[in-house]
């Protein structure tokens, strides 16, 4: 289906145009390794077995993820292998390990490639970024990328649902001349809501940014930065986290999902509608600067470069669960544990 954005015109690929029963002709033959057990693995893999599709499951042994598979449904032994024995038994290598295990586990990863086989990715870093992953693939396997726009767990959750996540999609190699046909099976298999072209760079930038920004970053430091001003203003917690983050995430946010952000403003009121059309470019002109640093820290390299280094570090586990620790202890987010038991039952 094409569409038209402005002036530019786009390709994306519906269900209705792609069926899951010609998805699962085309991957009938094929035997489905999903490498990695941690964000994505789960959802994708569970999906695609509740689509018909031949997969299996690998994963390092005595593990949590491991023991997440296990009870999940995946048998060992049938479905569920250690990672090089999965990466044996696979044609289609769904490569899901985190950033920095796709680098320490791609010497071994690398002699499975066999010739005809295909890589897949859900994130343009390892590829995009070579020189610092030192993941180069050999020339003879296809390699292809489908990334929802989205959690693992919101995947599963709107696939039960009937609905999906949309995906981006891109080939980086197509030894085959079939790895079109092939990643657009894996997209719908997924559950993917629809899915449009990208490429393994622009997936990664636009990825990276977007964690970073409003997705994660930006929207984290906004919120502390307003529940810190109403504080020191006298302001209680629930008055401030209410005015923060409870009416945006459960009012106002669902509004915009719905029909936009003109069809937020239209049916909030007039005051509202007011202040926000007067200050949104000021929150622009204030913001350009730091998306500008963060886009060229992406495409210059630093931004991976710093991800490997922390990534690496053998404490790296210990430094993350304090920095989430701060979060989850601050006034903000305590403030929000409450009030979110506070909400009616559905």
């Amino acid at each position: 289906m094409k569409i038209k954005i402005g002036s530019v015109e786009e390709n994306i690929i519906t269900r209705n145009e792609f069926s899951i029963e010609k998805a699962r002709e085309i991957l009938k033959n094929e035997k489905i390794s999903v490498l990695g057990y941690g964000v994505q693995g789960p959802a994708q893999s569970k999906n695609l077995k509740d689509n018909g599709f031949n997969v299996i499951i690998g994963q390092r042994k005595n593990t949590l993820s491991w023991k997440k598979a296990l009870d999940d449904g995946w048998i060992e032994g049938k479905n569920l292998f250690s990672l090089e024995k999965a990466s044996e038994l696979g044609s289609i290598l769904m490569y899901l390990l985190s950033d920095a295990g796709q680098i320490s586990f791609w010497k071994t990863i690398n002699k499975y490639l066999t010739k005809g086989k295909s890589l897949y990715f859900s994130h343009g870093f390892g590829l995009t970024f070579y020189k610092k992953t030192k993941i180069n693939p050999p020339n003879n396997i296809d390699i292809f990328l489908v990334a929802p726009k989205g959690s693992g767990t919101s995947l599963r959750r709107l696939f039960k649902q009937g609905n999906g996540i949309n995906s981006s999609y891109a080939i980086y190699q197509d030894y085959s001349g079939k790895s079109l046909e092939k990643v657009l099976s894996i997209g719908i298999g997924i559950g993917s809501g629809y899915l449009f072209k990208t490429s393994f760079k622009n997936e990664v930038y636009s990825d990276l940014v977007g964690e970073r920004g409003t997705l994660m970053g930006a929207i984290q430091g906004i919120f502390s930065a307003q529940y810190q001003i109403l504080r020191e203003n006298g302001h209680s917690p629930s008055e401030a986290f209410n005015e923060t983050v409870e009416e945006l995430t459960q009012s106002l946010m669902p509004l915009v999902s719905e029909k936009g952000m003109d069809w937020m403003y239209k049916n909030c009121s007039t005051t509202a509608q007011r202040g926000a059309l007067d200050w949104w470019k000021k929150f622009k002109e204030a913001t350009i600067p730091v998306f500008r640093e963060l886009y060229n820290e992406v495409a210059s390299g630093n931004e991976a470069k710093n991800i490997i280094k922390s990534n690496i570090r053998k404490d790296y586990r210990l430094k993350l669960e304090k920095e989430l620790k701060d979060l989850h202890d601050s006034e903000l987010w305590e403030a929000g544990s409450v009030i979110r038991k506070l909400r009616p039952e559905k």
